[in-house]
């Protein structure tokens, strides 16, 4: 029996017993390397690659643990200083075996680039609260659809912009964040976590220029008749995005 799982804009997702399926794309051979590999490392943070159903849709692994879903304001796990800690360090050791990953001479990923240049390596790009799910002590990361070749800082980025968060205020009180939150010691703790050697200005303009390039990404997929991206951009999800750049500017690291 097939149970819709709660989150998704495209397709979504289905529990199949103790399997997830989801609809494949061009991408999704690279991803189950990538996810092979990540396996292979040991790297527990991410589902397992199952292949292919008889439906043709993508096979993984289901994760045991709570998830934000379809739920606004968060709940509180996705909120807390120790998921904050724990997405840092998630991010780390992902980093750290992805970095031994060499994709298959066929691959093709997310966004329309598939050559890793010089310092990159394949982020998920999306590691955000709402594709996480909390175990209690850590973090599985699903959804790894928008991986690609990027360098770390702007994988990180979107880490910080969305756990922090450093998205605009208005966005993060309907979240559940407080109007006080304190984001630069929130900031500092993923980084410390992370393991980041850089200084906070760098990762800051990492990002302003992830949250605008994912305002302008939205707004160009929805103009080629995207339909998850038309309904972001209808609801102001892109806006918003822009909000977060501008309030960025007055942020003190």
């Amino acid at each position: 029996m097939e149970q819709r799982l709660a989150g998704g804009r495209d397709h979504g997702a289905v529990r199949v017993g103790r399997t997830v399926r989801r609809t494949a794309g061009e991408q999704t051979p690279a991803v189950q390397a990538l996810l092979r590999h990540l396996e292979a490392t040991g790297f527990t943070g991410a589902p397992r690659a199952l292949g292919l159903d008889e439906q043709g849709r993508e096979v993984l692994t289901y994760v045991e643990g709570e998830t934000v879903g379809d739920v606004r304001p968060w709940p509180a796990w996705a909120r807390s200083d120790a998921a904050l800690v724990a997405a840092g360090r998630w991010l780390r050791d992902f980093h750290a075996a992805s970095r031994s990953f060499v994709p298959p001479p066929d691959a093709h990923w997310f966004g329309g680039r598939d050559e890793l240049r010089p310092g990159e390596l394949i982020g998920h790009r999306d590691a955000a609260p709402y594709n996480a799910v909390w175990t209690g002590t850590g973090l599985v990361v699903i959804d790894w659809d928008l991986a690609h070749p990027m360098l770390p800082v702007q994988d990180l980025a979107f880490v910080a912009l969305t756990w922090v968060p450093l998205t605009a205020r208005d966005v993060a009180a309907a979240d559940g964040f407080p109007p006080d939150a304190d984001r630069p010691r929130r900031l500092r703790m993923l980084l410390d976590a992370y393991g980041w050697t850089g200084t906070e200005a760098e990762v800051l303009a990492a990002v302003r220029a992830r949250a605008a390039e994912h305002a302008q990404g939205l707004r160009a997929a929805a103009a080629a008749g995207y339909q998850p991206a038309v309904e972001l951009v209808a609801e102001g999800v892109a806006e918003a995005f822009d909000r977060a750049v501008a309030e960025l500017d007055a942020l003190d690291p």
